[in-house]
């Protein structure tokens, strides 16, 4: 199930033709769940946590060892070392695979997620959708890729070579800055044709429409 119904993806694919007809360049929108399954933070978070299970074992043993006699009955046990070091394994195992597992609830999941980690794969994620979308797919190497995920709230513009020998990437900050106070409303659409505008102006000034001009890559908002 898509983000946007069938009335919205009309509004952005005539944002993108309407942006195109003062504009060389061609605009490429692609609208994500997410960038990532960040399967590799999930899985650090439980090493991290259960490693500090066992540093907390080892520093406090009293305190592990009272609550799990308190567990069997409240009656002193003989901790000899087989028995602390089966306690030791039980609490890792214990920790990892219930942090491991709780990550599962998404909003706790990507909460988690270092925000340079976020901006980090969302980037990667958007170039590389450029690479396969639009990269070197114009005449003049003029296209851009709008960005969206969704998870991470993060938006990113990636701009053909040519383009970005001529716009510099702060250009782009206007567009984003523009896009993003109706996205944080829940009008996506709304933004991304708010964005797609913004971008062809910026496109118009440094690659206007030729006369023979042909519409290379498709209008319409992809949604992965």
């Amino acid at each position: 199930m898509g983000y946007l119904n069938d009335a919205e993806h009309k509004l952005v694919s005539a944002a993108v033709a309407a942006a195109e007809e003062q504009t060389a360049g061609e605009i490429v929108t692609v609208l994500a769940e997410r960038s990532d399954g960040y399967s590799d933070i999930q899985l650090g978070w439980a090493i991290l946590a259960s490693t500090a299970s066992l540093a907390f074992l080892a520093l406090f043993p009293d305190f592990y060892l009272a609550k799990v006699d308190l567990l069997l009955g409240g009656w002193n046990h003989d901790w000899h070392p087989q028995a602390v070091l089966s306690l030791a394994l039980a609490l890792v195992v214990v920790k990892f695979v219930s942090v491991w597992a709780i990550q599962f609830w998404q909003p706790l999941k990507f909460f988690l997620i270092p925000p340079p980690v976020k901006k980090a794969r969302v980037r990667e994620a958007a170039v590389r959708k450029f690479k396969v979308g639009a990269e070197r797919r114009t005449h003049g190497r003029t296209g851009v890729l709008i960005y969206l995920s969704m998870r991470e709230h993060r938006a990113e513009i990636v701009a053909d070579e040519e383009i970005a020998t001529k716009v510099s990437a702060d250009v782009w900050g206007g567009a984003m800055a523009d896009m993003l106070v109706h996205i944080r409303e829940g009008r996506v659409a709304e933004g991304l044709a708010v964005g797609i505008a913004d971008v062809g102006a910026v496109l118009a000034e440094h690659f206007p429409r030729h006369e023979n001009d042909v519409n290379e890559l498709p209008d319409r908002l992809i949604e992965v």
